[in-house]
């Protein structure tokens, strides 16, 4: 991983991501607290009890104290309680099936469907209720909750994007629902997080957060001029390979649907 998706899961642009980034602030704050005084300790422990310094006693019938174990055993029990405790709340918190409120900029904003297909090797991004679709392309309007359904063509795969959170797999047969908000216009990578072959380092895409005008403007744009998306179209697309950005005119309105559908159809091939 590179470092502009090292600085994004640090840079977060959505609550969801900002979340994250306050839960592994709290986690790492939490274990310094116990690293630092042990790193501390190990050092003064071993200044202490040096060959040189005659105060230091050597005890080698000693072998229990109390209130040392009390110490040693408690106080790492009561990090793993707190820790424990933090990672179930967070776990239900940030759900990724846990519908994300609109931005104050934009209150009465309903989210916005999008489907999420992974392919070999290339993301297909569908509009339905826009009649639009993108290939390793994904534009939403910034503020604007995102609702994303997700499911593969292929193997499993894994979506991320760092700067708005929450990776989740793509798995076929299977549709996964993931929310997301973009707080303000910008540009964010996106990856493919999980190995599914020689391809997937290439499967990149950027999210473009815009504002309400430019997101009407590109849907209309793409609706005059992209590429038609239908089944035979659909067909030369999934098949194994790199692809630039490209926009389409979705001539099928339940691509989603028969793409799913066909993960889950019986084989028909002898056995």
């Amino acid at each position: 991983m590179n470092v502009p998706f090292i600085s994004g899961v640090l840079d977060p642009r959505g609550p969801v991501a900002a979340n994250e980034y306050q839960l592994l602030q709290n986690a790492t704050l939490t274990m310094l607290a116990v690293i630092v005084p042990v790193i501390i300790m190990t050092l003064a422990f071993a200044w202490w009890f040096r060959a040189g310094n005659k105060k230091a006693k050597r005890r080698p019938d000693w072998d229990y104290a109390g209130s040392l174990e009390v110490v040693t055993w408690g106080v790492p029990l009561l990090v793993i309680l707190f820790l424990g405790g933090m990672g179930w709340l967070s776990a239900h918190a940030l759900d990724p099936a846990k519908p994300v409120p609109a931005h104050a900029s934009t209150p009465n904003a309903a989210p916005l469907d999008i489907q999420v297909v992974s392919l070999d090797w290339k993301w297909l991004f569908i509009y339905p209720g826009a009649g639009v679709a993108a290939v390793n392309h994904l534009v939403v309007p910034a503020g604007h909750p995102l609702r994303l359904h997700l499911t593969s063509a292929t193997v499993m795969n894994s979506f991320f994007v760092p700067q708005l959170g929450s990776q989740i797999y793509s798995m076929a047969g299977m549709a996964t629902t993931l929310y997301l908000r973009a707080d303000q216009p910008g540009t964010f990578p996106g990856i493919s997080a999980q190995f599914s072959g020689d391809g997937f380092s290439d499967m990149r895409f950027d999210v473009e957060a815009v504002a309400a005008p430019a997101y009407d403007a590109w849907l209309a744009r793409t609706r005059a001029n992209g590429a038609r998306l239908d089944m035979a179209s659909y067909a030369a697309l999934a098949k194994p390979g790199t692809s630039a950005p490209r926009d389409f005119h979705l001539a099928e309105p339940q691509l989603f649907d028969h793409i799913l559908a066909a993960s889950t159809a019986p084989s028909s091939s002898p056995h």
